[in-house]
């Protein structure tokens, strides 16, 4: 299990964008504590889509991901107390969000994989590692990019659930190395030794696809 919460170093929000919306949560979680309880829709309304995304990339399941998505807000909104203003929220939120699938794959023993349905061929994670992966165009490219996203599913099912997460988060909904650690309570080391080990594994599983 990701350990608790603990306050961040403001240095951790480092783009003005995250720092924006570090500081537009905090107002709004001050009100929840506050007895504002309807004031924690508007964290909803911004995060739903996003710990949902996360979640289903994780679990593969889209009623198990919805049903995980609402239990995650239910903990948050009932642990807000315990929530400290220095902290970003949103990887506060991610950890009870990412918990509680990983508690759900072990009880389930789940082996799912990791979804590209919100992939396309010109969206930037695809087309970067088709780019990377093959000289093919036209329509020659298409299918390839069909065959090989489907050869990715296989390989990517068979990372470990740490690896599943650190790619999930880092390329799927774009975290950074920090913020990507304290989501998962380890070290950025650790978040880039995952990512490489991954990365790894899955040029080894795809080689033989690959420059074809």
């Amino acid at each position: 299990m990701i350990p608790a919460a603990k306050v961040l170093p403001q240095a951790l929000i480092a783009s003005p964008e995250r720092r924006q919306e570090a500081d537009a949560d905090r107002e709004i979680v001050l009100r929840v504590q506050a007895g504002e309880v309807a004031a924690f829709d508007a964290l909803v309304l911004r995060y739903r889509e996003r710990v949902y995304g996360v979640i289903y990339n994780l679990i593969g399941n889209r009623e198990d991901a919805a049903d995980l998505t609402q239990d995650c807000f239910i903990k948050a909104f009932r642990s807000i107390h315990r929530f400290h203003a220095q902290a970003a929220f949103f990887t506060w939120l991610y950890r009870i969000a990412v918990n509680s699938t990983l508690s759900q794959l072990r009880r389930q023993r789940l082996r799912s994989f990791l979804s590209l349905d919100q992939l396309d061929t010109e969206a930037p994670v695809a087309k970067e590692v088709i780019d990377a992966l093959t000289d093919k165009s036209g329509s020659d490219r298409a299918t390839f990019a069909q065959e090989l996203q489907e050869k990715l599913n296989d390989a990517l099912q068979r990372l470990s659930i740490k690896h599943r997460t650190v790619v999930t988060l880092f390329e799927i909904d774009g975290l950074n190395h920090q913020e990507i650690a304290e989501v998962m309570g380890c070290s950025e080391g650790t978040v880039r030794s995952r990512l490489h080990y991954a990365k790894q594994q899955l040029q080894s599983e795809l080689a033989p696809y690959l420059r074809r």
